[in-house]
């Protein structure tokens, strides 16, 4: 469980689709925000279950990689086994827990043949989900564990693996219905990934920035000066990929500490971090998911660049900041942004 990324969510202004049932569109109590690679669906309490990777019968997936897949389903019954059958296998990265994964999908519910909304379909965006940590449906998680990006996965999932027994109405899915995936594997990002290149350095204003590879956090020496008044954005390093643009969901590593605590001192004490998290954080840009220091930050910048930003209260916290943080504190993250889809 993600203890500290409730700290980053806008308290009023948290993202339909943050829900540890996946069904109320309200925010878990810890304000988690969770991109599910579904829609969302009513799932409660799913049991460990066991997967094998072939049964009696299976339905055959047909098409390349990274394409849309054709799902031929048998006439038979499902047996109610998990079942995940890698069909293509990639040379990437394998996913583990703490990794981000990008994935595609196409979908099919056996035992009606009907088509449920897949992330090939036209506008969809690749789908974006931390690893091994209940962040999306069962199937997927499940499907991408171990797997290497490149990968083409069959995935056949009885209920309790894809939307539980209650189903989901909206998508024709009833409470015994076995769904059937074809899941690509497009990316997989290290927990511990850094962007590349080299770091610039930055005034005796600001806080000095030093990055620990061991855990991908930062260490962050505060000068005993009086923090800025207003918001400070500072690109340490150049990144090279695509720009920002608002609705994204992006994948960073982050690191935060408050200014006047750790003024003047070698080292400042980290409340928020990628480390403590578990790995890289997911999120949404540009809809008041996060602190508007973060999402004014962020906007315009490249994939690939680390950001040092020094947030005002009222861009931050203000007057109501969560536990371990005084009101009206003046907060400063180090952002890298890994991948944006």
């Amino acid at each position: 469980m993600r203890r500290f990324a409730a700290l980053l969510i806008a308290p009023a202004l948290l993202l339909t689709g943050c829900s540890s049932d996946h069904s109320s569109g309200k925010a878990r109590p810890d304000g988690w925000h969770r991109p599910l690679a579904a829609p969302t669906v009513s799932v409660h309490a799913l049991p460990e279950l066991a997967t094998v990777r072939t049964d009696a019968v299976l339905p055959t997936i047909a098409g390349q990689f990274g394409h849309p897949a054709k799902i031929i389903l048998p006439k038979s019954a499902p047996s109610g086994k998990f079942v995940v059958a890698p069909q293509t296998l990639g040379q990437g990265p394998a996913a583990h827990t703490g990794d981000i994964a990008v994935v595609r999908y196409t979908a099919k519910v056996w035992r009606t043949g009907k088509a449920l909304p897949a992330s090939y379909r036209k506008g969809a965006r690749p789908q974006v989900f931390a690893v091994g940590r209940g962040a999306t449906l069962p199937a997927l998680d499940r499907a991408v564990q171990g797997g290497r990006a490149g990968s083409r996965v069959l995935v056949v999932a009885p209920p309790a693996a894809a939307y539980g027994t209650t189903g989901s109405a909206q998508l024709g899915v009833a409470g015994k219905d076995t769904v059937v995936f074809a899941l690509d594997i497009l990316k997989v990002i290290g927990a511990q990934a850094l962007v590349p290149g080299g770091q610039r350095s930055v005034s005796d204003a600001l806080p000095e920035v030093r990055m620990n590879k061991g855990d991908a956090t930062a260490t962050l020496t505060v000068p005993d000066k009086a923090a800025p008044t207003g918001l400070v954005v500072k690109r340490l390093v150049d990144g090279t990929g695509p720009v920002v643009k608002t609705g994204q969901t992006l994948v960073l590593q982050h690191s935060s500490a408050a200014w006047e605590p750790a003024r003047g001192k070698d080292e400042a004490r980290l409340f928020l971090s990628s480390q403590a998290d578990g790995g890289p954080l997911s999120v949404v840009t540009g809809r008041g998911n996060v602190i508007p220091g973060w999402d004014r930050a962020l906007a315009g910048q490249r994939v690939g660049s680390r950001i040092l930003v020094v947030i005002p209260a009222k861009l931050a916290y203000g007057p109501h900041p969560p536990k371990g943080l005084e009101p009206g504190a003046t907060v400063i993250s180090v952002l890298d942004i890994l991948a944006a889809t």
